[in-house]
């Protein structure tokens, strides 16, 4: 392989700052998952404003960078247009077009993936410097960000390699998709009675106090990371109708009452976030020891002589429930709210024999089976790419190593 040569960013490519002169209406927004991607497509309206004037023009390969930074991009993120001939940006986004004499496209890609440069974006960024959830990143700073590069034949080769592995990524994030796609038409299929205008043979239609008596708030004290506490459990920890005990949060045992640690059998909804998720909920099933949970979660006791606690989050995960879920919520600061009183007047469709009940569940927590092994395979490509990235763009491992 041959050696590697530190460059400025902006000795391999150059600043696109061209304004939208010709009315172009294609306005693309960046996603950390999708890339640049279209503003209506995407939230199903279109954020910007009429005014599309001032934003810049891309055509198809050029970069922008977002200096939005979020859990897992702390630096921001850097995407390049595909799929487009052509869309307008954002004027806060810094945007630039790679010189395919000294640099391949796909490399820098690459390149900003690994987060090799998270540190000194970040070290320019003056940290502790905010404005609006923008990094402090100046144009001229980032076009000096420094980059090592091999030969354009190299990176042609470490390219190749990456996208091999990438396929991989693409083809097991499809199955899972796919799996889900199939989750979702048996949970669709097991409740019609949901969707029906009456209650089919076997279901009963009740408002869901009837079936769950008691709602409780959770705890409003100051949380901490001190691992002597009792851990608490916020919006984060509930995934997928799942619990998820990572990045926990504690609390001093004293300000706890016993009767708010969790119980086997709780079921735990969120009843504050922003739309998308507001009304996630997932079953306690002892995951820990001891925990509690967060205020803006609420724990519903189900009557377990009507309604098991599994299929009472089945239900609540139902699309049609999720939409009634959220014309009941309440908006506040960028966050929705749900009344529990309100959501207990909801209407709940349940089949009066447990044992169908348990079944539909059983059936569900089969697919999820499914996805929880391809998720784990998907962790395990990634970890790879990520590993093989970190190696082959600093030239710890040598490309005709890997070939």
């Amino acid at each position: 392989m041959s050696e590697f040569t530190r460059v400025r960013l902006r000795d391999i490519s150059s600043r696109v700052a061209t304004r939208n002169s010709i009315g172009n209406t294609n306005v693309l927004t960046i996603s950390a998952t999708h890339g640049l991607v279209n503003q209506e497509e995407f939230f199903n309206r279109r954020v910007a404003g009429a005014d599309l004037s001032q934003y810049h023009l891309l055509k198809e390969g050029d970069f922008a960078y977002n200096k939005s930074y979020s859990a897992g991009r702390p630096a921001g993120v850097v995407r390049r247009l595909e799929g487009h001939e052509a869309g307008v940006v954002s004027p806060l986004y810094i945007c630039f077009r790679p010189d395919d004499r000294r640099v391949n496209s796909s490399y820098l890609q690459y390149y900003f993936d690994s987060g090799l440069l998270d540190d000194s974006i970040l070290w320019i960024a003056k940290e502790g410097v905010r404005n609006h959830g923008l990094l402090n990143v100046g144009v001229g700073d980032f076009f000096d960000l420094s980059v090592e590069l091999p030969s354009l034949a190299d990176q042609e080769w470490v390219v190749e390699v990456l996208d091999s592995v990438t396929e991989l990524e693409r083809g097991i994030e499809a199955s899972i998709a796919k799996l889900r796609s199939l989750r979702q038409g048996v949970l669709l299929s097991s409740m019609e009675s949901v969707v029906s205008q009456n209650p089919l043979q076997g279901w009963i239609r009740v408002p869901l106090r009837d079936v769950v008596p008691s709602v409780e708030y959770g705890i409003s004290e100051a949380l901490d990371t001190d691992t002597r506490g009792v851990p608490v459990l916020r919006m984060n920890n509930i995934q997928s109708g799942r619990i998820d005990v990572e990045e926990l949060r504690f609390c001093s045992t004293a300000s706890i009452s016993g009767k708010l640690l969790l119980r086997r059998g709780d079921v735990l909804f969120n009843r504050t976030n922003s739309m998308e998720h507001v009304g996630k909920a997932a079953v306690w099933r002892n995951e820990l020891p001891n925990a509690s949970f967060a205020s803006y979660l609420v724990r519903l006791i189900p009557d377990l002589r009507r309604v098991t606690p599994e299929f009472l989050v089945e239900w609540l995960m139902h699309p049609l429930v999720r939409k009634r879920v959220r014309s009941i919520s309440t908006v506040a600061v960028q966050q929705v709210n749900v009344n529990p009183s309100r959501l207990r007047e909801l209407e709940i469709d349940i089949p009066v024999d447990l044992a169908e009940q348990r079944s539909i569940v059983a059936t569900l927590e089969a697919s999820d089976e499914q996805i929880s092994r391809e998720i784990g395979e998907l962790k395990k490509i990634r970890d790879l790419k990520q590993g093989l990235g970190g190696d082959l763009l600093t030239g710890r491992v040598a490309v005709s190593t890997m070939a």
